[in-house]
């Protein structure tokens, strides 16, 4: 696939751009607009792609808390074993959450932890009927409201009998700059992961307490450009950080919904560092 149009479509689902302005974009870049129609489902997210984890082993169950404006839902998974489990917080990316944030979920369950997975855009009610739609009510979002409401996230953790008062989150994309920021606003998280996040300000990183594990992906020049300082502060502040950097994959690589983005061999080492992460800080 030409980078050009991974680029393209990276840009499409960041900036955003207009459906129009995309396609128009891409045909210019496919040479025809047949083209680009047949480039369309090698290129967008599609939950059929994914490798589903069996939930026949865990427990799972939906449930509300306090946000702003408006509550915030969210999706639990755990091992059936009812007894007190290390939480992670799993963050979705810039769609809301997913049947693929979902079993992100699960196969942080299945490793022993239990998983809360929070949906940003049920505080303003809304239920997105497709990707473009979920993008587009991001813009509605108020900053310090969502952040808020994953740090509401963190202190529900607190009224659950199966929580053993040890937490960590991992982001994607738009969630792993929110799991930088809950490492800068919680000083009781133990451990964050981001993939592929924005950094936060470098006078900021002075405030984190928690364990950081950073992945981004060698192609993805939008948001690697914070690298540097966030790195150079996180020294500077003698904060614990490991951050690895996956040579030759684009934004996304971790998404197995996303086909020409996703890669199998960075994604499969990337969660295995991150499982070992969590369980030397959170477990």
């Amino acid at each position: 696939m030409d980078q050009k149009i991974i680029d393209l479509y990276d840009e499409y689902t960041h900036a955003p751009l207009t459906r129009g302005v995309f396609i128009n974009r891409l045909i210019l870049l496919t040479g025809s607009l047949t083209a680009a129609m047949s480039i369309l489902p090698s290129i967008e997210v599609n939950a059929a792609n994914m490798k589903i984890m069996p939930d026949n082993d865990l427990f799972t169950e939906r449930i509300s808390y306090p946000g702003l404006p408006g509550k915030m839902d969210a999706y639990i998974a755990r091992p059936k074993e009812e007894k007190k489990y290390p939480a992670i917080i799993i963050i979705h990316e810039n769609r809301g959450l997913n049947a693929h944030i979902e079993d992100v979920a699960r196969r942080a369950a299945k490793e022993g932890f239990l998983a809360i997975a929070p949906n940003a855009l049920s505080a303003i009610g809304v239920a997105a009927a497709n990707e473009d739609e979920a993008r587009q009510k991001f813009q509605e979002l108020k900053a310090e409201n969502n952040l808020q409401n994953f740090i509401n996230a963190y202190d529900y953790l607190s009224t659950r009998k199966d929580y053993n008062g040890n937490a960590g989150c991992v982001g994607f994309c738009w969630g792993g700059g929110m799991a930088n920021n809950l490492a800068v606003k919680l000083p009781g998280l133990k451990a964050a992961v981001a993939f592929y996040g924005r950094q936060p300000a470098a006078e900021d990183v002075a405030n984190i307490k928690a364990a950081l594990q950073l992945h981004y992906a060698g192609l993805d020049d939008r948001v690697n450009t914070g690298i540097a300082a966030y790195e150079e502060a996180l020294k500077k502040n003698n904060i614990r950080y490991e951050l690895y950097m996956y040579d030759g994959v684009n934004h996304a690589f971790h998404n197995d919904t996303a086909p020409t983005r996703y890669n199998e061999a960075a994604a499969k080492l990337a969660w295995q560092r991150t499982i070992e992460f969590f369980t030397k800080y959170v477990k």
